[in-house]
């Protein structure tokens, strides 16, 4: 196994970590005296470096795999989810939103797979990056400012709406694309929903 699935594999064992740390109630600090809000968004900070990592490491060392295409995306999905799932039980991010994200991810995987099939390529959208970025500032910044600072939970607050409004338009500006290669390609347009 190559280091950019070694790093995509890494960020899969981080998950049911970030889970934990967040969701374990301890009246004491963890290890090294750090708190288990520092230390889970530390946890999510490695985790979301990995993301990045991964793919520059693949892409600058010519190691781009099969392996590493599929578990890269899978990767991230599960590092999200376990993220802001455990937001919600904590009453740091409302579940609508997170369901709007959620629900944008699976359709997108799903459009993208179907896309993938027909012999069609999808690349990630600039909404979508910047859906990316809302979201990882959003989760930073809410764990790191769980039960202490107002400031941090306002400004995790916006990221979080701009993270969910970024969704929903990218998620549309997917279906639009997918629908102008469907018609390029000269093949069904898929049904609507």
């Amino acid at each position: 196994m190559n280091l950019p699935n070694t790093l995509t594999v890494a960020r899969i064992f981080l998950v049911p970590l970030l889970v934990v740390v967040l969701l374990t109630k301890f009246d004491y600090y963890w290890p090294f005296h750090f708190s288990k809000e520092i230390l889970g968004a530390a946890i999510f900070g490695i985790a979301s470096l990995t993301d990045w990592a991964d793919g520059y490491l693949a892409r600058r060392r010519k190691q781009v795999t099969g392996f590493g295409q599929w578990m890269d995306p899978l990767a991230d999905k599960l590092l999200v989810i376990g993220a802001l799932v455990s937001l919600v039980q904590l009453d740091l991010a409302q579940g609508w939103m997170v369901a709007v994200i959620l629900g944008r991810e699976f359709a997108v995987t799903v459009l993208r797979s179907v896309a993938y099939a027909r012999g069609l390529t999808m690349p990630a959208s600039p909404l979508g990056k910047i859906k990316l970025v809302a979201q990882v500032v959003a989760i930073e910044i809410l764990i790191l400012g769980q039960g202490h600072l107002h400031s941090f939970f306002v400004v995790g607050q916006i990221a979080l709406w701009v993270a969910t409004i970024t969704a929903l338009l990218s998620a549309v500006d997917y279906y639009r694309r997918f629908n102008i290669q469907l018609a390029k390609a000269g093949t069904p347009s898929a049904p609507s929903p």
